[in-house]
């Protein structure tokens, strides 16, 4: 290992700075964000109708592109086109977290906020493009979504229903 890719730590011990225990720190950070709501019945008794893609494009102003696993299944990758910057408010502005249900058993799960780099979203309304594609990375500690899972998106008042996992 070369001299520039250690650091110390407050007792002199060598510290590697690799990618491996920057994603495991942001996974553990993740996971202790999680939230799982107490009952599995509750989330049984309320069947959630889909939100129809029209209805996304006309009300809430983008296109989904998809959500999909990535970094091994850690991360769910959240895909999507701007149509109209100011219906999709609620998704570009760093005030509203947003956060995925999981419509079987009610387990939500946030966005990562890792100490240097904030939110892993976009960054900022002010300089957005319609017709470019953006993105939300949402946590998935334990691989806890599988391929095929039912989820929501929760943003502030905005709640796009039955979006699967690629």
């Amino acid at each position: 290992m070369k001299q520039h890719d250690l650091l110390s730590d407050r007792h002199g011990r060598q510290l590697s700075a690799g990618f491996g225990e920057v994603l495991w720190a942001l996974l553990l950070a993740a996971a202790i964000v999680m939230v799982v709501a107490s009952g599995t019945a509750a989330a049984a008794e309320a069947p959630v109708k889909p939100t129809p893609r029209s209805e996304i494009e006309n009300q809430l102003g983008i296109k989904i592109v998809g959500l999909r696993r990535s970094s091994a299944g850690y991360m769910l990758d959240f895909r999507y086109r701007l149509l109209d910057p100011a219906k999709a408010a609620s998704l570009l502005d760093r005030t509203i977290r947003p956060y995925l249900l999981d419509e079987a058993t009610g387990a939500q799960l946030g966005v990562p906020d890792a100490p240097k780099v904030g939110q892993l979203r976009p960054t900022s309304r002010n300089n957005v493009i319609p017709g470019r594609n953006y993105y939300i990375l949402f946590a998935n500690p334990g691989r806890y979504l599988k391929a095929g899972s039912k989820v929501s998106l929760i943003a502030g008042d905005t709640r796009i229903s039955q979006l699967t996992v690629e």
